[in-house]
């Protein structure tokens, strides 16, 4: 109960404008790294949402059941990945935390939502522990006993080489290229790997065209103003409303409608009234 209180309490003091949330990717990756032993290089790579159970794990022991229900830190299905969100959130519900889980988010592997998310949570975090780590926690051997790791780059850093060692021992005594489980395992290792490389692609893609949209909708709304403007009854049947009218309307992507607007401004009289 007490334990509830105190992290309700902590998590209540980080607001929108904590400065938890100006902390850069590169020091989130390099303090979940060093707090759980993990070689991560995106934060997108923490989607899977085991990771943010186990930093619960290091800061509330005994809290997150790591082994009863198992963490899955093999997760890459959105599937396999909501169910250590469940995990995630049943944690937050016994410690009375009223942060808002974007599961839907976060699964898709947006890094900017992810970011924000892993921000929130080492700022909670340090308002548990002031920062200090927990020299007597082991994190690799809390997620191994019943947790798979490959899909983080864990610690075991030694996976891809016992696979190499293992595939050379087996060209090496049959003198022909590897079969069974061995193939199977680095050709998956492969292909996960791809998948990872496309879908940090397709993030990548998405932000850029939300920012396209953006510039659209800014620009369009802007032309939109002017065209309110020109339909005032007093100015749409003056000159200059009547050229930015045909360069507004103008249909004919190929052709320029300025040279058009211009000779209306220009056959104009009274509109240059200091010319001879």
């Amino acid at each position: 109960m007490a334990m509830a209180a105190a992290a309700a309490a902590a998590a209540a003091t980080i607001g929108i404008m904590d400065g938890a949330y100006f902390v850069g990717r590169g020091e989130i990756l390099s303090w979940i790294n060093a707090t759980l032993q993990l070689s991560l290089g995106k934060v997108e790579e923490a989607a899977s949402g085991a990771v943010q159970c186990q930093l619960m794990d290091m800061v509330h022991p005994g809290v997150v059941p790591m082994h009863k229900v198992k963490v899955n830190f093999d997760a890459k299905t959105e599937y396999d990945m909501i169910q250590n969100y469940k995990i995630l959130q049943d944690v937050f519900n016994k410690l009375r935390l009223s942060k808002n889980i974007e599961v839907n988010k976060l699964v898709k592997g947006r890094p900017l939502d992810n970011l924000e998310f892993l921000q929130w949570l080492k700022r909670y975090c340090d308002s548990v522990n002031g920062g200090i780590m927990n020299e007597n926690y082991n994190p690799v051997e809390r997620r191994s006993k019943g947790c798979k790791e490959r899909g983080l780059k864990g610690s075991n850093k030694s996976s891809k080489s016992l696979q190499a060692n293992r595939l050379s021992s087996a060209n090496s005594a049959d003198g022909g290229p590897c079969v069974g489980k061995v193939c199977n395992a680095i050709a998956e290792e492969h292909y996960i790997e791809q998948i990872q490389q496309l879908s940090e692609k397709i993030a990548g893609l998405k932000i850029s065209v939300d920012s396209a949209e953006k510039e659209r909708d800014f620009y369009f709304s802007k032309l939109r103003d002017i065209e309110i403007l020109c339909q005032r009854p007093e100015l749409e049947h003056l000159p200059m409303t009547k050229a930015i009218k045909k360069i507004l309307y103008a249909a004919d992507a190929r052709d320029s409608p300025l040279p058009g607007a211009n000779e209306i401004i220009t056959r104009s009289p009274g509109m240059f009234p200091d010319e001879a």
